[in-house]
């Protein structure tokens, strides 16, 4: 125990040594380093690819390769972007700049108590050639699922304390989540399928797509369905000011109200009322918990969402003044009154759609 205990303290000594050494050093030099690395790692042989393939995540298509000795693997730019991030590898490096070895996207403080040895080792970028001789860079599969799973496990530590997600991880652990429950249902039907025999007779892309459309359903909650435009347009016939630079400011209460107004009460009969019966305001927040397009079927409902939107979008912009979108509204898209068995009482309901 005592010589466990002695080897961890000196990896933790290293470790902080390294990350001191890494502080001092100027952005040039830590640029000038990656080359180098990328550079001694292309000098050496590398492995080709046996197989390659893609299959997609969202709007996203991930590139896979296996190598001769079986390492599974996702080219590091789709990695990236499975996770929600978009930055690509640096110019002249074939790989993004790491530090201690980690890549960049496990490189913030916040996420340091959830990496483990595990993850350090997996997160190492491998330099491969493609079956046609192009040169290519990806990380280990399995590193996917634990990078997702490092970034849940900081949503549950501040969930713990209470503490609100940061800004800049609240789209990736969105991803991360969606991602890694898209990955556990197509783990389990890989097990059904093995068990029973069928791997042999579904077809070669069933598990992809099976991803895709869980991953796709998923990530509608999260389209953004009512426009910037939209908003600008309100802002500006309602004279309310408006910040170009901040276009996701806070919105004034009231553009609830409106927007049911403008919307929902004439998208068509009845819709308000439903949409407010299946997602009621909470008491205690005093806010809904989701968006009233959520509940919109993919296939009729947010088409015509869509459709409605452009229309009154349109009318918003050649309007002059409020009154006179008003009047044009009314003419071209009509509000649909309550059918007669009954009527939605709640006109003061501000929590639409913002």
């Amino acid at each position: 125990m005592a010589e466990k205990m002695a080897d961890f303290g000196s990896k933790q000594a290293g470790s902080k040594g390294g990350k001191a050494r890494a502080d001092k050093l100027s952005t040039e030099q830590k640029k000038a380093i990656a080359r180098h690395a990328a550079a001694t790692r292309w000098s050496v042989d590398i492995p080709r690819a046996t197989h390659e393939g893609k299959f997609p995540v969202g709007s996203a298509q991930l590139q896979a390769a296996v190598l001769p000795n079986g390492k599974r693997l996702i080219v590091q730019a789709t990695f990236m972007r499975a996770i929600g991030r978009n930055r690509s590898p640096k110019a002249g490096t074939g790989v993004l700049s790491t530090v201690e070895g980690l890549p960049f996207f496990l490189q913030a403080q916040a996420l340091s108590p959830f990496i483990t040895d595990e993850i350090r080792d997996a997160s190492t970028p491998i330099f491969y050639l493609e079956k046609s001789g192009g040169k290519a860079v990806g990380y280990d599969a399995k590193l996917l699922p634990m990078v997702a799973e490092t970034y849940l496990k900081l949503r549950d530590a501040l969930n713990s304390e209470g503490k609100p997600i940061p800004t800049q991880y609240q789209h990736i652990i969105q991803s991360c989540d969606i991602l890694m429950r898209g990955l556990a249902l197509v783990g389990i039907v890989a097990f059904v399928d093995e068990a029973t025999g069928y791997q042999a007779d579904r077809a070669r892309d069933a598990l992809a797509k099976i991803l895709e459309e869980f991953v796709a359903k998923e990530l509608q909650k999260w389209v953004s369905t009512f426009s910037l435009d939209y908003y600008e347009q309100l802002f500006r016939l309602w004279i309310v000011k408006y910040d170009r630079n901040k276009p996701t400011l806070k919105r004034p209460q009231f553009f609830g109200t409106l927007t049911n107004n403008l919307v929902y009460e004439r998208l068509a009969p009845g819709v308000l009322a439903e949409m407010r019966r299946r997602n009621p305001v909470d008491l205690e927040t005093g806010r809904r918990a989701a968006k009233h397009f959520q509940h919109l079927t993919v296939d009729r409902g947010h088409p015509k969402l869509k459709e409605h939107l452009a229309a009154v979008t349109a009318l918003l912009r050649a309007a002059k003044t409020k009154e006179d979108f008003m009047i044009m509204l009314d003419k071209a898209l009509p509000k649909f009154k309550p059918a007669p068995l009954f009527s939605d009482q709640d006109t003061t309901d501000s929590q639409s759609d913002e």
